[in-house]
């Protein structure tokens, strides 16, 4: 049962929705809140008045038993005898589809993310566009929606000619093979490092070559895409990351015409230096920059066609792009485009922003060569959690397995524990920690919830005549929210909320284990706290598969 939903429709208002009912700061004043705060306007009486008044009409039953108005909130307790049959039997059954839903039925949502550039590997400022937009992907299809994951491949531009020239120069064919895409970046750095203006232009006439179909150009980019695909791959699979499509901007090349010629046929294309522009001045922003004064395409040019083509394609409910905030000019500006051009739907495109991820020692450059790759961050965090479970644990069987799943999932729950928007300072130590708000907490409470349940050898069945503890209760509630929870993080993109979920009830069932005996309680009391465990475990597999962390049985 989705509590808010029922406390919403019990108060039977136009004005009051599930989204408007909250967790009160302290549990003892009930189990669920609504503020009456921003009713006073619609209703013109205070929020003490209204909550009062709400209080004397709501009617208490099985499920909901007693209702204080207290400051402007209206506090509800939750019938714990009626809660824990509910929530139990609920998440007992349903298994590795609670929190699912039906909500998104019939609706696409598309996921723009990863967005890896050809012929380069990947750096640690990839992680975070990879593992939220992966996991607004698990999310948004655990709640019924059609979702279309897009790899918007960053695979057009004179870097590529750039490469050709490099490798024309420097390159053997076998030494590339070997040494794949890394072999690749450092014929790319070494044209950088040593490019004058004479190689510029060999690089400009080399892209130039690409474009009008010269058949040697395009083999050898096709080349490095194909290195760069079975490079990225492997990382995807060991992330658990999945993609629909990798239409990246070369896909759009042919497909921008039309809209440039529907911006001119609607008077929205002005000259600028030569450019063709679309000026957004009264909207507060700079002109968005359509066609250089040569003629050629820019990044604007080739979003606008792949909005109007994922639209006509797949008629989405939402279209998200997850890519970091520098970019944010770039879609406010592209949005409004659209919006000019008449489109109605341009109000579901979505910018997800997120902030940036480092290492310790500071930023990376690509063109450069100063860059720390993800496999390295990867290999070095389970090669540390290897150590870590060894300690720890030494007779522990597939420790290899394990500490793969521990690592990997360290690397993702490190990048989408904060709040998406904030820049984060990756640190091994932390993200490996088996004590505070970590992966591996919620992982080690994942295979301490499924050890009790193994050793007690019964058979699990709710016992429906219990009378929950306070901490009993505590545990129940919040497993009753984690439906409520994964509608939260689709409707703000923050998979953050997921994350933090786990790690709360993670805590509180760490609490309860300390607290109230399991495997040595008797009767009633020992069927009952069996299944609240076993519940425990299933709910915090499921939040983290939502992540795309798995759990070992054993730690």
């Amino acid at each position: 049962m989705d509590y808010r939903e029922y406390i919403a429709k019990k108060l039977n208002s136009t004005e009051i929705t599930a989204n408007d009912i909250t967790l009160p700061p302290n549990s003892e004043l009930g189990d669920y809140a609504l503020p009456c705060f921003k009713l006073a306007k619609v209703f013109r009486k205070s929020p003490v008045q209204i909550a009062e008044e709400l209080k004397e009409k709501y009617e208490c039953d099985d499920v909901i038993s007693s209702v204080s108005a207290v400051n402007g909130y209206l506090n509800f307790k939750v019938n714990k005898s009626g809660l824990a049959t509910d929530v139990l039997s609920c998440i007992l059954k349903e298994g590795e589809k609670y929190g699912c839903s039906d909500d998104g039925s019939g609706k696409t949502v598309i996921v723009e993310y990863s967005s890896v550039n050809i012929a380069k590997p990947f750096h640690i400022g990839h992680l975070s566009t990879t593992v939220i937009g992966s996991a607004l992907y698990k999310i948004f299809k655990a709640l019924g929606y059609n979702v279309v994951g897009i790899n918007h491949l960053g695979d057009y531009g004179t870097q590529f000619g750039k490469l050709i020239s490099a490798y024309k120069k420097w390159g053997n064919r076998e030494e590339v093979e070997k040494g794949g895409i890394h072999a690749v970046n450092d014929l790319y750095v070494r044209f950088n490092e040593q490019a004058d203006e004479a190689m510029q232009e060999e690089a400009r006439k080399y892209f130039l070559k690409i474009e009008s179909g010269d058949r040697e150009a395009n083999e050898l980019f096709e080349w490095f895409k194909s290195l760069t695909l079975e490079y990225v791959n492997k990382i995807y699979k060991r992330l658990n990351v999945h993609f629909d499509s990798y239409a990246g901007e070369r896909f759009y090349i042919d497909k921008m015409q039309p809209v440039i010629d529907e911006l001119k046929s609607k008077n929205l294309l002005k000259t600028s230096e030569g450019a063709q522009i679309v000026d957004l001045e009264e909207y507060g922003m700079p002109p968005c920059l359509v066609l250089r004064s040569d003629g050629a395409s820019l990044y604007a040019t080739r979003d606008l066609a792949a909005a109007v083509y994922r639209k006509n394609t797949y008629d989405f409910y939402k279209c998200l792009y997850v890519v970091a905030y520098q970019q944010n000019l770039h879609f406010k500006q592209i949005f409004k485009v659209l919006d000019l051009m008449g489109k109605s739907w341009a109000k579901d495109l979505v910018h997800v922003a997120y902030g940036m991820v480092s290492l310790e020692d500071g930023a990376m450059s690509t063109r450069k060569g100063k860059v720390v790759w993800l496999e390295d961050v990867i290999s070095r965090c389970v090669e540390k959690a290897y150590s870590v479970i060894t300690e720890k644990n030494a007779a522990l069987e597939n420790k290899e397995q394990v500490a793969e799943t521990v690592g990997l999932g360290a690397v993702i729950f490190g990048a989408l524990y904060n709040n998406k928007i904030k820049d984060i300072t990756f640190s091994y130590d932390k993200v490996l920690s088996f004590e505070g708000e970590t992966s591996v907490y919620v992982q080690y409470t994942c295979a301490r919830a499924n050890s009790v349940v193994s050793k007690s050898g019964a058979k699990i069945e709710l016992q429906l005549s219990y009378e929950p503890e306070a901490v009993e209760a505590e545990v129940i509630k919040e497993l009753g929210n984690f439906p409520a929870v994964v509608r939260d993080a689709a409707e703000k993109y923050e998979p953050s909320l997921v994350a933090r979920y786990a790690v709360d009830l993670a805590q509180k069932f760490n609490k309860f284990y300390i607290d109230c005996k399991i495997l040595t309680a008797e009767g009633d009391t020992r069927a009952f706290r069996l299944a609240l465990t076993k519940a425990v475990h299933v709910t915090l597999t499921n939040a983290l598969a939502l992540l795309g962390i798995g759990v070992p049985e054993k730690m």
